[in-house]
C-alpha cells in the first residue's frame, strides 16, 4: 500500500529488509522463477472461460513478444488429483476437471480445486485443444508451485 511505502522511506536504506511481499527469486540464468506468496495476487485476476466440453474456437497463432496485456488462464483439478498437485506433481490429463478456453502450450495458468480454490500455478503443457485428445497419462501442467510449500518450505518462505 501507498501508506506503508511512504512509511518505509523514512527508513534509512541499510535497516530496510523488503517492504512488501515476495512474489519470487531470480535464477542463476537471470529468469524469474514465481513463488506460492504470489498466488493470492495471480488468483483474481485469472480469465475465466469454458471447460473443455465447450466447442472448440479457432485457433490463432500467438505472438511471442507483444505488447498484449497479460492473461491469466485457469485450471481446475479433480478432487483426486489435489492432493498429488499439492505434493509437487504435475496435473495429468485424468486429473483435468476443466480448463480455460483457448489456453495455448506453455501459457501460464493458476490451478484451482474443482470448488474454485486457488492451489498453485504452473504452465499449461498442451492448448486446450490438444488436451481433447491426448492419453489420459500425459501430463497437461507442468506444477511450478503450490500452497503445500508453505509446509515442505516454510523455513526458507518469506
Amino acid at each position: 500500500s501507498e501508506k506503508l511505502l511512504k512509511l518505509a522511506a523514512s527508513v534509512p536504506r541499510e535497516s530496510l529488509v523488503a517492504p512488501g511481499t515476495c512474489f519470487g527469486k531470480f535464477t542463476k540464468s537471470q529468469k524469474f522463477r514465481l513463488s506460492v506468496t504470489a498466488l493470492d495476487f495471480l488468483a483474481p485476476y485469472a480469465k475465466v472461460g469454458h471447460g473443455p466440453e465447450a466447442a472448440p474456437a479457432p485457433c490463432q497463432p500467438c505472438a511471442p513478444h507483444s505488447s498484449a496485456p497479460l492473461l491469466q488462464y485457469k485450471v481446475w483439478v479433480k478432487p483426486g488429483s489435489e492432493q498429488s498437485f499439492l505434493y509437487g506433481n504435475h496435473v495429468l490429463k485424468s486429473g483435468l476437471g476443466r480448463i480455460t478456453e483457448n489456453t495455448a502450450q506453455y501459457q501460464g495458468v493458476v490451478v484451482y480445486s474443482m470448488a474454485d480454490v486457488p492451489l498453485g500455478f504452473g504452465v499449461a503443457a498442451k492448448s486446450t485443444q490438444e488436451c481433447r485428445k491426448v492419453d489420459p497419462l500425459a501430463i497437461v501442467v507442468f506444477h511450478q508451485a503450490d500452497v503445500g510449500e508453505y509446509v515442505r518450505n516454510e523455513d526458507t518462505l518469506t
